[in-house]
């Protein structure tokens, strides 16, 4: 599990109170205070942010200690949220809770921001998972529904709002497979994959977490008032989709994090151009995508940050798209998301679209 932040600041952690003092073993502390958000408090082991004499640092709380007692650690209550139940989320109270230095003093954030960028992949992943659950169960729902004379999957409009929600699942999940592959190898040394993961997670995070709401709202609405009754499990999905874009940070933290990598690591813009120019020439409108996204990174301030970010993730998924989909898939969605060839919902996609062969590719008729 993991606790950071704290009734007093949330997100600005730096503002934590919850102190840590050296006990005089080294590496060795004893925490006390108060997290208000500590996930999983089911685990055996927690990293936590505390105060120590040289500043905010991170610590290893384990649930036992080495001789098999049980450290302080006292569940306050347990949160009552709109989704993810099945996970805690805990409000623990630690005094002189024993706990083990991670890094060195006062490079708390930095030491577990590691883990952090693994729980962002997670969010993105998770987010494309739940996507791509609920537009299966939209499509099955279709298939075998009949209304007005036909199977509702026949339906135009129908299809059309299947196709524009298969076209965002498939951007969705390419981006978190290019992740995961950067991840793996950042890990294994590759300076380039760093610099890319470094910013592209970030903008992952904030884009397709964010989608993730809207996508579940529509595949809901394909099941009409079924999808509203529980017994469906369009609702719990629904419930859950918000989480994975507060969990590890909001939209707002993601989109200066990105800032945050644009003006402290110039090598990580430099890793983002280079995977966008591997589709180089492949498509006019991402080429022209990326020209505008060059020409304002100059300009990049808090302001604009959520409308850069987002320009990021739809040139970024295109281009991954336009290198591993099919034409129709690709086509499609550098029409829609880029040319802006789309309404403001799903459900919209332009006429001359191959609905059949997203759909056939999306969601194939197995009988």
């Amino acid at each position: 599990g993991m606790g950071m932040t704290e009734k007093q600041g949330g997100s600005d952690v730096r503002t934590n109170t919850t102190t840590a003092t050296p006990t005089g073993e080294p590496g060795v502390y004893t925490l006390r205070g108060h997290k208000w958000f500590t996930s999983a408090p089911m685990s055996d082991v927690f990293l936590v942010l505390a105060q120590a004499p040289g500043g905010l640092s991170c610590f290893l709380v384990p649930r036992v200690l080495p001789d098999g007692s049980r450290n302080t650690f006292r569940i306050q209550r347990l949160k009552d949220k709109l989704g993810n139940r099945s996970n805690a989320s805990s409000e623990p109270e630690f005094d002189r809770t024993v706990a083990w230095l991670v890094g060195p003093e006062g490079r708390g954030v930095k030491t577990i921001i590691e883990m952090v960028n693994c729980t962002r992949l997670d969010c993105v992943m998770s987010s494309a998972t739940l996507m791509r659950k609920t537009l299966v169960e939209a499509g099955h729902h279709a298939r075998h529904r009949s209304t007005f004379g036909a199977r509702l999957f026949e339906q135009p409009l129908m299809r059309n709002v299947l196709a524009d929600l298969a076209l965002e699942s498939e951007a969705a999940t390419t981006l978190t497979l290019r992740l995961a592959g950067a991840a793996d190898r950042a890990v294994r040394g590759d300076a380039g994959e760093h610099a890319f993961r470094r910013i592209a997670t970030a903008v992952g995070k904030y884009w397709v977490t964010k989608r993730g709401p809207a996508f579940t709202a529509e595949a809901l609405e394909c099941l009409g008032g079924n999808g509203y009754v529980e017994d469906s499990g369009m609702p719990r999905h629904y419930r859950e989709a918000p989480l994975l874009s507060i969990w590890e940070g909001s939209g707002n933290v993601n989109a200066l994090d990105v800032l945050r990598a644009l003006g402290r690591e110039p090598g990580a813009a430099d890793a983002l151009f280079a995977e966008l120019a591997l589709a180089g020439g492949a498509d006019a409108r991402l080429d022209s995508a990326v020209a505008a996204l060059r020409s304002e990174l100059p300009r990049a301030d808090q302001l604009s940050a959520r409308r850069l970010v987002e320009r990021m993730a739809l040139a970024l998924q295109a281009s991954l798209l336009v290198r591993h989909a099919p034409r129709p898939v690709a086509d499609a969605f550098c029409a829609t998301r880029l040319a802006g060839d789309w309404g403001h919902s799903f459900g919209t996609l332009p006429p001359g679209t191959n609905l059949d062969a997203i759909l056939e590719r999306a969601l194939p008729d197995h009988g």
